[in-house]
């Protein structure tokens, strides 16, 4: 119960920071000389190191693959489990509870995905999404670099994912939960290896968009904006072929 009463003050907190400091309407552009320039910046690293691993990535056998992407999937499921509660989602909070005990034990440490033969599909949820659906409005758009496109409450909410997520407890904070404990480079490493495995399902996606695209910029802010809008509203729209685009 204490845990829960921290995280919603923490909910709170952020929330009143962002009504305080974030009165533009949502979408409208922060600085976008600056987060265009920042834009091309990360879309060179993709070209020379992203996309070439990915490609790589690729060329691993099937079960490699899957079983990575099952078990950074998994481990995303903890921040979910907060963010389940903060929302007041006991369905979604049953599926993410069941989806991780079962994946963790009998699915060899997330590596396979019987829980999801079973029915159990949880969305992934954030801070970003629960500040979303308490109505919090977006503020303005910006891109980041390394880390891509985001706005005012999802860069606060990626803050505050560090505080709430029980991986990054047991890695950053390099705190024990539960008898297990971690540090910074589990944590990154994770990270990384999810970013590879969706850059590397969405190789012709990027493709594409790149050689049909007339301005790139705004092509990635308008798949960025419409993603988060539909993982705020738990639309099925979530799962189409881009993936989690957030990562």
């Amino acid at each position: 119960m204490q845990i829960i009463n921290k995280l919603k003050l923490t909910v709170f907190t952020l929330t009143l920071f962002i009504l305080v400091s974030s009165q533009v309407k949502s979408a409208e552009e922060c600085f976008e000389g600056t987060s265009r320039a920042i834009f091309k910046f990360n879309m060179t690293l993709d070209n020379i190191i992203l996309e070439p691993i990915a490609k790589g990535y690729n060329k691993l056998p099937g079960p490699v693959k899957e079983g990575t992407s099952n078990f950074t999937s998994n481990l995303s499921t903890l921040l979910s489990i907060p963010n389940n509660i903060l929302q007041g989602n006991i369905k979604q909070l049953g599926h993410s509870v069941g989806s991780f005990a079962i994946n963790s034990t009998v699915g060899i440490l997330g590596f396979l995905n019987p829980a999801e033969k079973i029915g159990l599909k949880p969305n992934e949820e954030d801070v970003g999404q629960t500040l979303g659906s308490f109505g919090i409005g977006s503020g303005c758009y910006f891109v980041l670099p390394i880390l891509g496109p985001t706005t005012v409450r999802d860069s606060i909410g990626l803050i505050a994912d560090t505080f709430v997520d029980p991986f990054a407890h047991v890695t950053i904070r390099e705190k024990e939960l539960l008898g297990t404990s971690g540090n910074v480079l589990d944590y990154y490493s994770v990270k990384g290896a999810d970013k590879i495995d969706f850059r590397a399902d969405n190789v012709i996606n990027f493709e594409s968009l790149e050689k049909n695209s007339i301005d790139l910029y705004s092509s990635f802010k308008s798949i960025y904006l419409q993603d988060r809008e539909n993982k705020i509203k738990n639309s099925i729209e979530d799962n189409d072929e881009w993936g989690d685009l957030d990562n």
